[in-house]
C-alpha cells in the first residue's frame, strides 16, 4: 500500500477481531451487535489486491445505507441505531474510520450469494456460449454479450472466502442447502430489490446490469439483508450513453480493473499484481461518479 490516505486494514484494540474479509473487517460488538469497517481494500476475481482505492470503504458505506433505507419496505435489514462512537471508545480511531463503519445486528449468514442478473455479461456470458445456460436456466438463441435477458434472472452462486473462487450454483442446490421455502423467498426478494433499483437507476443514467446480494437470519428465523447493498463492488453500473450491445460496456464499478489486469500476465491467484497510481485514480473517480449518480 503506497497511499496513506487508505484504509487497507483496520485496528480496533476495544473490541475482539471476528474475521478479515476480502473487503471489510469485523469486530464483535457483546452478544448481539457487530462493527463492520468497509476498508478501502480491492477485490479482483476473488484475490485481495496489494494497493487500496482512497475513499472506496466510505462511498461503499453510502451506497449501502442509501439502498437499504430504500428497500426498507421490502425487506429487513441489519442497520441498527448505534454508531461506532457508541462502541468504540478512541476518538481517534473513531474519526478514522467513522465514516466506513457500521454497527449492525449479529446475524447467521446464508451460505449463498443472492445473484440477479437484468444483462448477459461476465461468467453468464461465457456460460451462455458454452451451454446456452446460466445456472442450469435455458435461455434462447442468439443473445448478445451484454444484452438485456428476456427476463430478470435469479443466478446464485457459493459463498468463497478469501483467494477462493465464487462458483455459480443451481436454483436446486441453493433449496439443498437452506430449504425450498427460505431458497424462494431469497430469489423473490433479491429480484424485486433489483428490479426497484435497475429503475431507479436508469433514470439517473446507470444501466445496473447485475448484482449480488447476501441475507442472514436472526434468533426469530426473520431474514435481513446484510453486508452490501448494490455498490460498485456487489454490481455492474454501465453509463447508459455508453452502453453498446456486443461489447462489455464500460463501467462506473470495478470492472475496470478486472479489465485492467486482463492485459496483465497473471492467473487470478494470490498474490496479485500491483495497480499503477493512473488505474488506482480512475478507480476512485469511477466509484465516485457512482455514489453521485446514484444519491445525489
Amino acid at each position: 500500500m503506497n497511499n496513506t490516505d487508505v484504509l487497507f486494514e483496520s485496528s480496533i484494540p476495544e473490541l475482539p477481531l471476528i474475521g478479515r474479509g476480502k473487503v471489510r473487517d469485523i469486530y464483535g460488538v457483546g452478544d448481539d451487535h457487530l462493527l463492520i469497517v468497509t476498508t478501502d481494500r480491492l477485490s479482483a476475481y476473488d484475490v485481495v489486491l496489494p494497493d487500496a482505492i482512497p475513499g472506496k470503504g466510505a462511498i461503499l458505506t453510502k451506497i449501502s445505507l442509501f439502498w437499504f433505507n430504500m428497500m426498507a419496505d421490502i425487506i429487513d435489514n441489519q442497520l441498527t441505531d448505534l454508531t461506532m462512537d457508541d462502541v468504540v471508545m478512541d476518538t481517534a480511531l473513531c474519526d478514522r474510520m467513522r465514516d466506513q463503519s457500521l454497527v449492525v445486528k449479529r446475524l447467521k449468514p446464508l451460505p449463498i450469494e443472492a445473484v440477479v442478473r437484468g444483462y448477459l455479461i461476465g461468467s453468464a456470458w461465457q456460460d451462455y456460449l458454452d451451454t446456452q445456460q446460466i445456472c442450469g436456466i435455458d435461455l434462447p438463441e442468439g443473445l448478445q454479450q451484454a444484452g438485456k435477458l428476456p427476463e430478470t434472472l435469479f443466478t446464485p452462486a457459493n459463498k468463497a472466502g478469501a483467494g477462493n473462487h465464487d462458483q455459480n450454483i443451481s436454483f436446486d442446490t441453493v433449496v439443498d442447502l437452506i430449504g425450498a421455502n427460505l431458497a424462494s423467498r431469497v430469489r423473490d426478494i433479491s429480484i424485486r430489490i433489483y428490479e426497484r433499483a435497475a429503475t431507479y437507476a436508469l433514470q439517473r443514467g446507470i444501466i445496473i446490469a447485475d448484482t449480488k446480494f447476501e441475507f442472514g437470519l436472526d434468533d426469530a428465523g426473520r431474514l435481513h439483508i446484510i453486508d452490501e447493498a448494490l455498490t460498485p463492488d456487489s454490481s455492474r453500473f454501465w453509463p447508459v450513453d455508453e452502453y453498446k450491445v456486443g461489447t462489455s460496456p464500460p463501467s462506473y464499478d470495478k470492472q475496470f480493473v478486472r479489465d485492467y489486469l486482463d492485459t496483465l500476465d497473471w492467473d487470478r491467484t494470490a498474490p496479485g499484481p500491483d495497480l499503477p497510481p493512473a488505474i488506482l485514480t480512475q478507480t476512485a473517480a469511477k466509484y465516485h461518479e457512482a455514489l453521485k449518480r446514484m444519491t445525489s
